[in-house]
């Protein structure tokens, strides 16, 4: 068996990845860097194709022969997770692929979905456990092909992995994918109805900070067409910090992290009040470490929680 690893600054390369004889264009949003590629020769990978369970983990399929791997970052991207994926998805589509799954974090099992699957290490690959997607899908002469994508504060993440066949073709990944508008009002909506809560990821705070600044906040004003479009509905914005001071101080902080988008909603978007809350649990709930600095970044967010039953 023979592993390869190698690290690249350009985003528009030719890899030698597990396919058939025809080469499968990718294009990545402008901005792409290639992170890490490693080949494994030959090599075996279980392609996830449904959610994990309690009783039966992640049902796979055991793809066999030349397995490649790669990692891309996104810098300076505001894009959410399924902006991202679906243009990818469409590609794939388009070049003659089946889906045999696709999921976002709490549907596709959450942590336990994460840890269970292979991903490739941090700081390569970074994944929120809180808002992450997954796609899997099988090739037109029998190979495999799985995209995870996430994203931190400051970058989107995707990870490719292909695999199942012995004879490699070229496989191109370019970063001349067209620009997608953020933080559509859909995405917004569909997460929330179907996870109960969504990260505001462009709402980016510094140490210690808690300005929003005077300036548009595009998943704020998605939040509030979807509050328009469904009028019985109600939410609570939750803050969140990173680990630098103490409790007492990191949970007023996260409050007002947490009041600074109620303001907007109230006084920019005119949502009533009693239809929009705020709280704050400092430190308490990091969904990533708090010893790095991109981390750190990550665990100062804002969520928005979806608390109708109805």
């Amino acid at each position: 068996m023979t592993t390869t690893i190698r690290r690249r600054a350009s985003a528009a390369l030719c890899l030698m990845l597990a396919g058939p004889a025809a080469a499968l264009d990718l294009a990545l949003p402008a901005g792409a860097r290639l992170m890490i590629e490693r080949v494994t020769d030959p090599g075996s990978y279980a392609v996830p194709t449904g959610a994990w369970t309690e009783g039966g983990g992640i049902p796979a399929l055991r793809a066999e022969g030349r397995i490649a791997r790669q990692a891309w970052r996104i810098d300076a991207s505001d894009l959410t997770t399924l902006q991202i994926l679906a243009p990818l998805r469409s590609q794939l589509e388009a070049a003659g692929y089946t889906v045999l799954f696709d999921c976002a974090s709490a549907r596709c099992g959450g942590f336990d979905f994460r840890f269970g699957t292979e991903v490739l290490q941090a700081p390569e690959m970074y994944v929120d456990l809180t808002a992450y997607r997954f796609l899997s899908a099988r090739g037109p002469e029998g190979d495999y092909l799985s995209l995870l994508v996430s994203r931190s504060a400051a970058a989107g993440y995707v990870q490719v992995i292909r695999a199942g066949v012995a004879e490699a073709a070229p496989v191109s990944v370019s970063d001349d994918a067209p620009p997608v508008v953020s933080a559509a009002a859909g995405d917004v909506a569909a997460q929330l109805d179907a996870e109960g809560h969504v990260v505001l990821r462009d709402l980016s705070f510094a140490t210690g900070s808690s300005d929003l600044g005077e300036g548009a906040v595009a998943s704020l004003d998605a939040l509030a067409e979807y509050l328009r479009a469904n009028p019985t509905r109600r939410i609570v914005f939750v803050g969140h910090t990173d680990a630098v001071g103490s409790l007492q101080a990191n949970v007023a902080l996260s409050r007002k992290r947490a009041s600074a988008a109620l303001r907007y909603l109230r006084d920019r978007q005119g949502i009533p009040a009693d239809r929009i809350g705020a709280d704050g649990v400092g430190y308490l709930s990091p969904v990533t470490t708090n010893l790095t600095q991109e981390g750190r970044e990550t665990n100062r967010r804002v969520e928005a929680v979806l608390i109708s039953t109805e």
